[in-house]
């Protein structure tokens, strides 16, 4: 494939699909958009991370060749337009990709560069794992017990973008045919937004939820919902969620209806739990059963502010890895903003997009790598050498830069 900007590595090979797997070659060739602002520096750092984990794990046998894609500000210098079609072409061939953060443009085009990479490319799974690293500072007495992954469905809800302005033409349209259609009383000065939640966004995303707690050996599922009050899309995410369980996965679940009335209150060995909680009473029980969640699966909205809530938890978005994951493609992210006043000054913490590029090694079957970063951070943790935003929060720190923050991780791989 020719394209206009992006320079593919001669010495790598793309990933294939056969099956229904990917078929990673020893030197892939993996996408990379470095992002706006502080993207800059902190995609810097992790890529020579990843590098040098890789090579300290496989002595040379593997090795990732990085290919730049263009998003945001980069994007719009090279071709007037800020998601250009070959970046999304390019992930779309070579399936895992690698991406900081990106500036929304403001005023019309995008709603959000980061929405219409995932509708586009379909990645209907935003997946986000929180757990806590010892000696990190936390506003809560048990952090430790925050060990969850958050599935969020990506692509619907009101990140679909059906909206219409107050006072505009078409809004005064919808509004006169609900009021008189529907018998509704909605406010003439009223902006109106639409909430898609459909059966198949719920059972993809519920269905790739309780296989990560089956293949990963974790004890249950919750979906999270307000479906005491929007019952025909939250309520109905809820009613999908457990009609896919007991369908698709009856053998190895058991909901917690079940639980009660056939076992008793006594879990069976090797079965994962099914339950639901309402969406307020999770941010409750969040902070105070937070040991009681391993998997939650939820809509596109609560999963947002959920995912943030956990990761305040646990030090921050700075500790905190994302992705987005469709049926076979992975793009992995930061899942922080770009903070531009920061850019180019070399104080950002750069562990979110390094812990989300240890989810993609561990996507690609790179785990041995992946493992050795993680174990290099918690080290590298212990002996209190942070960034700055880490360093507010931990007495007795040595406070360095990104770039040296990701020398002493490399310096603490074995």
């Amino acid at each position: 494939m020719a394209y206009k900007h992006i320079v593919v590595p001669e010495k790598g090979q793309p990933i294939k699909k056969k099956g229904k797997k990917l078929v990673i070659p020893n030197r892939p060739i993996i996408p990379v958009i470095e992002g706006d602002g502080i993207g800059r520096d902190i995609m810097k750092a992790t890529r020579r991370v990843v590098d040098a984990a890789v090579e300290k794990t496989f002595k040379g046998r593997k090795k990732i060749e990085w290919m730049d894609v263009y998003a945001g500000e980069k994007a719009f210098e090279l071709y007037k337009e800020w998601l250009p079609k070959e970046t999304c072409d390019a992930i779309a061939k070579h399936f895992v990709a690698l991406k900081g953060p990106l500036t929304t443009p403001v005023g019309g085009g995008f709603r959000s560069l980061n929405v219409s990479l995932r509708q586009i490319l379909n990645l209907y799974a935003c997946v986000r794992p929180v757990r806590y690293f010892k000696g990190v500072g936390s506003p809560v007495t048990h952090p430790e017990k925050m060990d969850v992954i958050i599935f969020r469905e990506n692509t619907e809800d009101v990140y679909a973008g059906i909206e219409w302005k107050k006072g505009s033409k078409d809004v005064k349209k919808v509004i006169t045919w609900l009021n008189k259609n529907m018998k509704l009383n909605i406010r003439k000065d009223s902006g109106i937004g639409v909430k898609p939640i459909s059966v198949t966004g719920t059972k993809q995303l519920v269905r790739k939820a309780i296989q990560h707690a089956i293949d990963n050996k974790l004890p249950s599922v919750t979906l999270v919902h307000k479906g005491n009050i929007m019952k025909f899309t939250e309520g109905a995410f809820r009613d999908w969620g457990y009609e896919l369980a007991k369908k698709e996965f009856r053998s190895k679940i058991v909901t917690e209806d079940e639980l009660w009335d056939k076992y008793k209150g006594k879990m069976p060995k090797g079965k994962v739990l099914i339950k639901d909680r309402i969406a307020d009473s999770m941010f409750q029980q969040i902070l105070t059963r937070t040991d009681e969640y391993s998997v939650l699966a939820t809509p596109n909205l609560n999963g947002d502010y959920l995912s943030d809530a956990c990761a305040a938890q646990v030090g921050g978005l700075g500790m905190a890895a994302g992705a987005n994951i469709g049926d076979y493609i992975g793009l992995f992210e930061a899942t922080h903003g770009t903070a531009p006043k920061y850019a180019d000054k070399d104080v950002i913490n750069p562990s979110s997009v390094i812990l989300s590029a240890v989810m993609m090694l561990n996507y690609m079957g790179w785990n041995k790598a992946g493992d050795m970063i993680v174990k290099a951070i918690e080290t590298t943790l212990n002996k209190k050498t942070v960034t700055y935003d880490l360093h507010r929060q931990m007495k007795g720190a040595k406070k360095v830069g990104t770039a040296a923050f990701a020398d002493h991780i490399i310096k603490n791989m074995r």
